[in-house]
């Protein structure tokens, strides 16, 4: 290379160089801290936001231009939704009429974000020929209309791709359109993917109960519903092959759900997992949800959101079984809980804004329902009572022999016309009623920050006393109103046990047992709702009530005339007819009895 080419390219630097410091266009100054310039934007204005990490993006369609983010807002008197021209995605979802538990013990006047995309990943990639396009990393123009955001991003080859977000006056379904049919003929393969990502906050006081969220989803095949474990402490996986309605992340009083309209996913990958050692975000949801390309090309890429809280009566008219999503019960207990206690539960908000009134007249009105059983199982109580002579004359003569004392005991009954069993159906058809109470108000966010005397909040436990130290299954705090439901049914076993006369030859001993119950359910309950624990306070007082009514108008003299004219007719008629079920009984005591006589004639080998 001669002297003159040298010179030249030196010069040739030096003018670039040149360029660029003087006349080339400046990059803009960024404030890392920056945040929304306002937080409630005008409608149909355009807030922008200055943040180095998301402000700016490369776009695929403006040759390396610079983008500046902007944000547009959709609200109605339930929820807020900020989205933005970058990548068309949502960059918050906040519930207006919620707080978290944190901001309501400390009466800050906030709502609850569901969703955040500091935290929160939304996305969609979709496979052409050259490569994928993530939208997340396209910047769009967008247009703003009543209720409607439309998104458009021009491509280098001059075609577009078009979000739409649509929200409706009121409730908490947002549209989520995707059009792509211009590029149908660029788009390759069988299948896009839908990456969903929630760091889940802890909103709740018991984060236990928090860590249990989990990914909720219907198969379309076989209609089934299914989930991930609600185990809070590891991690839980699944992989869906089979074509799926909905998929939906569940916290303990609130829900996230993406359902295609007019079409399904195809598969999906689950995972939950717990953070353990974080008591902010602590825990993570993560789905991977796979679509058909064969609905992008054919405009069959809508979808509706759910943002929202997880109640019973919103989230059934959502979609196809996505009433599922709140835990009503056991399968067969739910006719009671969907047709009983939820309707029931409705009806009394409407009349009672104490909610502690109102599950005492719940309380009145099932227990009001059931005294018909209550009443019946008094009186074969009474029956046995008359009869505790006779069965302990039986036992004083027929001594330790455990089966013949009870094969004596059953011929007394067959005499006087007792049937054993009608005292135990219905104390048996009131336990369906308290398994449902059980499951249900756990689950019911009707009672999520509502406070009644000393309980801030009756859908978590109320601590009078924090404890210094956990005490194995039982926690770090006393609940009062556990403690009450513990003290009432230690009460209705004791008055119980003074009316109820023994039976001799159970394996059990019952009436230790009416002592023994109490105190275990005192470990299992005291980190439950308040609420839960109010409930069967107030139903065993209403029981102990009912017991001494109904005692007062109860004649046992006159049982016991009843009784022993039984005796005579069935006596007169050649003696009781036997069911099958009485039949039965008598077949395996005197199979018991005869196993003892051998176990007792057989001779001890020597050793």
């Amino acid at each position: 290379m001669d002297k003159n080419s040298v010179t030249g390219i030196v010069l040739i630097m030096a003018m670039l160089l040149g360029y660029q410091y003087f006349f080339a266009p400046k990059e803009p100054i960024v404030n890392t801290k920056a945040k929304i310039e306002a937080s409630t934007p005008k409608k149909n204005a355009i807030v922008k936001l200055t943040n180095d990490t998301s402000s700016k993006i490369k776009n695929t369609a403006i040759s390396d231009s610079l983008i500046k983010e902007e944000l547009s807002v959709l609200e109605n008197n339930e929820i807020k939704i900020v989205t933005s021209n970058l990548g068309a995605r949502i960059i918050s979802v906040q519930l207006k009429n919620f707080k978290s538990y944190k901001n309501y013990v400390a009466n800050i006047p906030s709502g609850l974000f569901i969703f955040d995309s500091k935290k929160d990943v939304f996305n969609v990639e979709i496979p052409t020929l050259s490569s994928k396009i993530d939208l997340n990393s396209l910047s769009f123009t967008q247009e703003k209309k009543e209720g409607e955001i439309y998104y458009t991003s021009v491509l280098p080859t001059g075609k577009k791709i078009k979000v739409k977000y649509q929200l409706a006056p009121q409730g908490y379904q947002l549209g989520y359109d995707i059009d792509v049919r211009e590029i149908a003929d660029q788009i390759s393969g069988t299948e896009y993917q839908i990456h969903w990502k929630e760091n889940i906050v802890l909103n709740e006081k018991d984060i236990n109960e928090e860590r249990k969220a989990t990914i909720n989803y219907l198969l379309t095949e076989d209609e089934e519903f299914d989930n991930l474990s609600e185990n809070p402490s590891s991690i839980e996986t699944d992989n869906i092959t089979k074509s799926t309605d909905w998929v939906a992340f569940k916290k303990k009083y609130f829900l996230t759900g993406l359902i295609p309209v007019g079409s399904r996913f195809t598969k999906a990958s689950l995972t939950s997992t717990p953070n353990l050692s974080d008591t902010v975000h602590i825990k993570t949801l993560d789905a991977i949800i796979t679509g058909s390309t064969q609905d992008l090309k054919q405009g069959k890429s809508n979808f509706q959101f759910y943002f929202g809280p997880n109640d019973y009566s919103i989230v059934k008219t959502i979609a196809p079984s996505f009433g599922k999503n709140v835990k009503l019960s056991y399968d067969f207990l739910l006719p009671i809980t969907r047709y009983i206690f939820v309707p029931l539960f409705d009806f009394l908000e409407s009349i009672f804004s104490n909610y502690g009134l109102l599950i005492i007249v719940l309380v009145l009105i099932i227990k009001t329902a059931l005294l018909p059983l209550t009443y019946k199982s008094y009186v074969s109580m009474a029956k046995t009572r008359i009869l505790a002579p006779e069965i302990a004359a039986i036992k004083e003569k027929i001594g330790d022999d455990a089966a013949k004392v009870q094969q004596e005991t059953m011929k007394l009954y067959g005499e006087v016309g007792v049937n054993p069993l009608s005292g135990c159906v219905p104390v048996l058809a009131t336990m369906p009623v308290l398994m449902a109470v059980f499951m249900l108000f756990p689950n019911l966010i009707n009672l999520r920050q509502e406070s009644f005397l000393w309980a801030e909040d009756l859908s978590t436990f109320d601590s009078i006393i924090s404890l210094p130290f956990n005490i194995p299954f039982y926690g770090a705090h006393v609940s009062l109103f556990c403690l009450l439901m513990t003290v009432s049914q230690l009460a209705y076993g004791y008055y119980n046990n003074q009316i109820t006369p023994d039976q001799p030859g159970q394996p059990i001993n019952m009436k230790m047992m009416a002592y023994i119950t109490p105190v275990i359910f005192m470990f299992v309950m005291n980190s439950f709702p308040a609420g839960l624990s109010f409930y069967y306070f107030i139903s065993n007082l209403v029981t102990i009530g009912q017991q001494l009514a109904i005692r007062k108008f109860v004649n046992e003299d006159k049982i016991k005339l009843i009784l022993e004219e039984n005796r005579k007719k069935i006596a007169a008629s050649g003696g009781a007819k036997k069911s099958r079920f009485s039949q039965y009984l008598q077949t395996q005591m005197k199979t018991m009895e005869e196993t003892q006589k051998n176990a007792k004639n057989t001779p001890k080998k020597k050793k």
